[in-house]
């Protein structure tokens, strides 16, 4: 009786199940440990903990609810999430919270969130529904990459000027469902070329009107990234082309330190400047390969953002290259596990959708390692079901139920010889 009920409970891919928990598990280990600085501040040891694990509980709630709805349902809200999606965003643009510079959070009913969370799965759902609507027996129709460059360039456009890496993050979601949705390969190369011309022009208006000195003045020392909870009001309104370009500074400053090659001696090195990136590297080298043991970290008493942005460093610092060896696995194991769940689906749109979140999970994932190894400009990007974080590890959590719920309720392919996806030449 015990084990039916707890079948009823984890329904779905048990695989999917087990990288969740495990991930679960590490996130509340580490956060538990970086939040050493949160909790002397505090005064309450305990607090940060509790109420990281209650954004879990919740989370899993959600996940639980939502794998216990059928797939095909999902289609019907699409339009709802897209509506919502780009009211909010219009609305964080015009009277959005203003964190460290940026327009990107909105309070409602007492709770703070970034509208780009829920409008990049509102996106995924969109455009797997246009694929799975599109295709034919040679690939998807070539009518399909308008319909979602159109979709995807509006709202990509809504985020890039205050949350330029989701928006990359975003764009590669889209570049990647293409390719798996068989959207003709010559249609993708010019989109990546006219991308490429854009990323040499924006990088350009970036080091041309940025001012990084300016940056640098403006941010104090340690300054978090994506803290929720330090919200400043706006001073004035600025100028049409201040609001559009308003973030250039900052992306001027990350630019040029990613960028720099120049020799600085240690005694020489601003620890208030670069603190994040030298604590990081710092946690990095100190753990000897094998790491210092859960809960010994000492940078996370330095290091800002230990507890989200990160925590990634942390992970290296105390359980070694071969604990972050393992956390980079269950990410990989989600992607292709995720193939395989794909691969079963008799139909394209839950195939499609399923794959679209697998990508936005791995990609987020994968850049915020290479930020905390010092192998991509410092970001906000926390690492997904791992960092401690609100609404975003709520809504994480039900992009995995998303999953969980093609898992089981997906209409199954009849033989093993063909799939929507495998008869898309894209996995076989």
């Amino acid at each position: 009786m015990n084990n039916k009920s707890l079948s009823n409970l984890f329904k779905g891919d048990k695989v999917i199940w087990m990288v969740f928990f495990l991930l679960c598990m590490i996130s509340i280990t580490e956060v538990y440990s970086a939040s050493s600085s949160l909790s002397y501040k505090g005064g309450n040891y305990w607090s940060p903990i509790i109420y990281h694990c209650s954004i879990l509980a919740v989370g899993t709630a959600m996940m639980v609810v939502v794998l216990n709805i059928k797939c095909r349902y999902f289609k019907l809200i699409t339009p709802v999430l897209l509506a919502v999606s780009f009211l909010m965003l219009l609305w964080v643009l015009i009277a959005g919270q203003t964190t460290n510079g940026a327009n990107r959070w909105i309070s409602f009913a007492g709770i703070q969130f970034q509208p780009s969370e829920i409008a990049k799965g509102a996106l995924v759902l969109a455009i797997a529904q246009i694929l799975s609507a599109m295709q034919t027996d040679h690939g998807a129709d070539r009518k399909a990459f308008k319909y979602i460059l159109a979709i995807s360039g509006i709202f990509i456009l809504l985020i890039v000027f205050e949350n330029l890496s989701t928006a990359m993050l975003i764009s590669l979601t889209v570049v990647l469902m293409m390719f798996v949705g068989r959207v003709p390969l010559n249609q993708i190369g010019r989109l990546l070329g006219v991308a490429a011309l854009g990323i040499i022009f924006i990088v350009s208006m970036v080091m041309i009107v940025g001012d990084d000195k300016k940056a640098e003045d403006e941010i104090p020392p340690k300054q978090n990234l994506t803290e929720q909870t330090s919200v400043e009001p706006k001073e004035e309104a600025p100028g049409l082309f201040d609001k559009v370009l308003h973030r250039a500074d900052t992306w001027k400053a990350r630019i040029k330190k990613f960028l720099s090659n120049d020799y600085v001696a240690p005694k020489d090195y601003d620890l208030d400047k670069d603190a994040q990136v030298a604590h990081a590297n710092i946690a990095i080298a100190s753990s000897n390969v094998v790491g210092k043991g859960p809960g010994n970290s000492n940078e996370r008493d330095f290091l800002s953002q230990a507890f989200s942005d990160f925590i990634y460093a942390i992970i290296i610092e105390e359980m070694g290259i071969e604990g972050a060896a393992i956390v980079a696995f269950l990410y990989i194991i989600l992607l292709f596990r995720t193939g395989i769940i794909a691969n079963r689906c008799e139909n394209s749109f839950p195939a499609f959708l399923a794959m679209g979140i697998a990508f936005l999970l791995v990609t987020q994932a994968l850049f915020n390692m290479l930020v905390a190894v010092g192998l991509a400009p410092v970001t906000g990007q926390p690492l997904p079901l791992i960092s401690k974080g609100g609404t975003s590890t709520i809504i994480n959590c039900v992009y995995i139920g998303v999953i969980l719920s093609i898992s089981r309720s997906a209409k199954k392919k009849k033989t093993d010889k063909t799939s929507p996806i495998e008869t898309s030449g894209v996995i076989a």
